[in-house]
């Protein structure tokens, strides 16, 4: 097995399956016991509503998101979504449901602290 076949079949283990199917590790670093993984969506437009070729148009805002930690640190997840145009101006992008209703952890981590620990997951600003 390559090299890069066995780092994505590891983060196949690490990450939500939507992030490593549809999105690239493009940095990561670690900040006070936080380890900030940052993933771009992959330039992979979209075959839903538009007949018409599309092209890269950018990036949305970045959004945060906690999931499990590794190693006994903290791990946010800093998603940047793509958006694509098509030839008449048209803006296209998918529609994630990477977070869990009402908070900003990742859906398999809030699924976990419910059961785990018998409470829903706060809303509480991303440390």
């Amino acid at each position: 097995m390559a090299k890069d076949d066995l780092i994505l079949e590891f983060l196949r283990y690490v990450l939500p399956v939507e992030i490593v199917d549809y999105f690239d590790l493009v940095y990561m670093q670690e900040i006070e016991g936080t380890l900030h993984l940052y993933l771009d969506e992959a330039n992979r437009p979209p075959n839903g509503d538009s007949a018409k070729p599309l092209s890269a148009n950018g990036f949305y805002e970045e959004s945060m998101i906690k999931d499990f930690p590794i190693r006994d640190r903290k791990v946010v997840l800093h998603i940047r979504r793509r958006r694509w145009i098509d030839e008449e101006g048209k803006s296209h992008s998918r529609h994630w449901d990477l977070v869990a209703e009402g908070t900003r952890y990742s859906k398999e981590f809030a699924s976990f602290l419910k059961e785990a620990l018998g409470y829903d997951p706060n809303t509480s600003p991303i440390t």
